[in-house]
């Protein structure tokens, strides 16, 4: 079985033909098109286009969760189906935003520039610090990268608070959005980008924060508008946002959010750990074992 990894990164596995493509070299993609029965798939979109030149594409396979990258009806109109692995980059998706949080709060991103520059202690007086415990931490999303979070924020002395699509009101800790927004030291992203969470924290939603919040995103950028997100670290609403995805992406050099000392970055890598390409691996194998032997998928999404 011919599996085309859209990476670039080798790898191999008994019983199968893997060829890997770095995601920005289009040209030797449409050279494995043709050839090609499994699409391990990450970050870039897959369209009708590309599914057209692939006839003998049975399966796509998302490595990862999040789905917004591939067309899913074309692949249904062309009897292409496709999976994904849910839970299994959620610790190191976890550990990330908690590590986003950290790094805004200590204003990692300022002190790492004036170290740079040979301006050690002592500091300026405007570059001052806080810490986790004490504050409430309002996480959107209830699903199991939201849960491992809770348990690493309340071990540390945090209150958390978070919200979900269905109502769990007998869970103290549940809470409407605007109303967890507003009581929010901090504010963490758990959840995918749908045609409903698009702009979820738009203006009007990030001016619910109490003044000096903290925004994390390690979901989907465009589940924040970024605009929104710009203006209110300029008025000083927002004390400082950790992102790690962008509306955009390969996030342009020119978004503002990065010339910004009180924005923590990364390029969409929350879930990049040898850990979690063990168990994406171990996913796509079984699901490539299961295509070939015609037995329902892990995780089928189409």
């Amino acid at each position: 079985m011919r599996v085309l990894l859209h990476y670039d990164m080798d790898h191999s596995e008994p019983g199968l033909d893997i060829v890997s493509c770095s995601e920005q070299d289009d040209a030797r993609l449409g050279r494995l098109l043709p050839d090609t029965e499994v699409i391990w798939h990450v970050l870039r979109p897959l369209t009708a286009a590309d599914m057209d030149r692939a006839p003998k594409l049975r399966l796509i396979q998302k490595l990862g969760t999040g789905v917004n990258t591939i067309d899913l009806d074309a692949a249904r109109e062309r009897g292409v189906r496709v999976a994904n692995m849910p839970g299994q980059n959620a610790q190191a998706v976890a550990e990330t935003s908690l590590l986003l949080m950290l790094a805004t709060l200590r204003r990692v991103i300022a002190f790492d520039a004036r170290t740079r520059r040979g301006e050690g202690w002592p500091a300026d007086r405007a570059l001052v610090g806080g810490e986790l415990c004490g504050r409430t931490v309002g996480l959107l999303g209830g699903g199991e990268i939201a849960g491992l979070l809770r348990g690493m924020l309340e071990a540390i002395g945090a209150r958390v608070v978070y919200t979900a699509r269905r109502p769990r009101r007998d869970d103290p800790s549940w809470m409407e959005l605007d109303d967890l927004l507003r009581v929010s030291d901090i504010v963490s992203v758990h959840i995918p980008l749908t045609e409903e969470t698009h702009h979820l924290l738009d203006a009007r939603r990030l001016a619910l924060l109490p003044p000096g919040a903290i925004v994390v995103n390690t979901a989907r950028g465009a589940v924040i508008d970024e605009a929104a997100l710009v203006a209110a670290l300029e008025s000083g609403h927002i004390g400082g946002a950790g992102l790690d995805v962008f509306e955009r992406e390969p996030v342009e050099a020119s978004n503002p959010l990065l010339a910004r000392a009180d924005v923590v970055v990364l390029p969409h890598v929350a879930w990049l750990t040898r850990e979690t390409w063990a168990r994406y691996f171990a996913v796509a194998a079984e699901n490539c074992r299961r295509l070939a032997s015609d037995e329902e998928l892990l995780h089928g999404v189409v």
